[in-house]
């Protein structure tokens, strides 16, 4: 299955040193790794954004900026973003509030019927909301429960 990773996997893996990583941090780098030789994982154009955004040197952001170029976009199309604010609104009405990006990644793993790797909270709450799916590491257990349709 195709996954769609969130921003907070990407900056673990890419962003921190490895020193500075926890163990489930390095478990963290490790699955997206797997999941990127497996052909598997997913980045769509906002959260490329909120990865690049904030790098101290411009050495670091064209660094950072050729390495995620390998991972072309897929082409997102207006039902991608009426399902987010569709998203937005269903969560709204059950009293859990998130970003346009949160949302955006839920409407695209959902219309595609992708799951998604990330280490956010937040998309524990979304998923009692709408029917999306969160990816689960390999023979792991943490934030990261999936949830069926």
């Amino acid at each position: 299955m195709m996954t769609l990773v969130d921003s907070c996997v990407w900056s673990v893996a890419l962003r921190r040193q490895e020193k500075h990583l926890s163990r489930e941090q390095r478990q963290v780098k490790q699955e997206l790794a797997e999941l990127i030789l497996e052909g598997r994982a997913q980045l769509i154009g906002a959260v490329r954004q909120e990865v690049l955004s904030g790098i101290r040197t411009d050495a670091q952001y064209q660094q950072l900026r050729a390495y995620l170029r390998a991972f072309p976009d897929p082409r997102l199309t207006g039902e991608d973003y009426e399902e987010a604010a569709s998203i937005n609104n269903r969560c709204r009405a059950k009293g859990v509030t998130g970003s346009a990006t949160d949302f955006l990644v839920c409407a695209v793993a959902m219309r595609r019927d992708w799951a998604i790797f990330t280490t956010d909270r937040d998309f524990v709450r979304y998923a009692r909301c709408v029917p999306v799916r969160l990816y689960t590491p390999r023979g792991r257990s943490g934030v990261n429960t999936e949830t069926s349709r």
